[in-house]
């Protein structure tokens, strides 16, 4: 019986897949997770086919060589060329491999579509959105909902520091501001996932992270130690690293750097 051809992996095929990766840690990636399932069916590709890819792709990736995990080895000459296209220009990629995901699965406008490690891709219907809304406008939304949904879910849906898992009350913290770093915003290393609490302790420089991820904690807020909710959300985790499974991203710790002196001022 004569074999059937492969049908080569696209551009635009990839940018979803590139999508997708950044959304999932190593360990989720393989032919039974939900999301990859529901995205190969939208593909007309078999889930161990875009499994397959994912894994390709996380050969390429310097982050994951990082932590020790090397991905399969058959990564084409595509797959290299549209990866550093991506990563050299997120600002540009990352909205346009969004817009591409979620073209795939028939979204408009007003709905939200989120890629949930466990429940697979989930589609709602989101607030309307006004008529005067630009291209840029978009093009920025875009961007923020890719990078909110890669940094929740390299930290598993839990914040960080505290462990909290209610995705309503996480956020997305750029350890570089995202107006003076043009070049990070979009970048999952430059991402970390606190509550809301913490990430406003976090963006005006009350906590911040050493080299090995553990929390530190600033003069001004340890005065207020008697307090109950500062002993509470920030003294009882004083010294603690961030919590991350082993195959996740790790936040870039020249970001975090810069954050220790120019926001924590220590």
């Amino acid at each position: 019986m004569a074999q059937v051809p492969r049908v080569k992996w696209t551009r635009d095929e990839l940018l979803v897949a590139l999508n997708l990766y950044h959304k999932l840690t190593f360990g989720q990636m393989h032919a039974r997770q939900p999301a990859i399932m529901a995205t190969a069916k939208r593909l007309g590709r078999g889930a161990n086919s875009l499994a397959m890819k994912l894994c390709n792709l996380a050969s390429l990736d310097p982050a994951l060589k990082m932590r020790g995990i090397r991905g399969l080895s058959g990564a084409s000459a595509l797959d290299r060329a549209i990866w550093i296209e991506f990563h050299e220009n997120l600002e540009e990629a990352a909205p346009e491999s969004e817009v591409a995901f979620r073209k795939l699965f028939g979204a408009d406008d007003s709905s939200e579509v989120e890629v949930m490690p466990r429940d697979g891709v989930v589609m709602r219907k989101g607030p309307p959105t006004g008529p005067t809304e630009t291209k840029a406008t978009v093009k920025v939304r875009r961007g923020q909902e890719y990078f909110r949904q890669a940094v929740l879910n390299n930290f598993s849906g839990r914040c960080g520091v505290t462990g909290l898992a209610v995705r309503e009350l996480l956020i997305a913290s750029h350890i570089l501001p995202w107006g003076a770093h043009e070049a990070e915003r979009l970048n999952v290393r430059n991402g970390l996932c606190l509550s809301r609490l913490h990430d406003a302790a976090f963006d005006i420089g009350l906590i911040t992270f050493d080299e090995n991820l553990r929390l530190r904690i600033s003069p001004r807020l340890k005065l207020a130690v008697a307090q109950r909710a500062v002993a509470e959300s920030f003294v009882a985790y004083e010294g603690q690293a961030l919590q991350l499974e082993k195959d996740a991203v790790l936040p870039d710790e020249a970001f975090l750097a810069v954050h220790r002196t120019k926001i924590f001022g220590r």
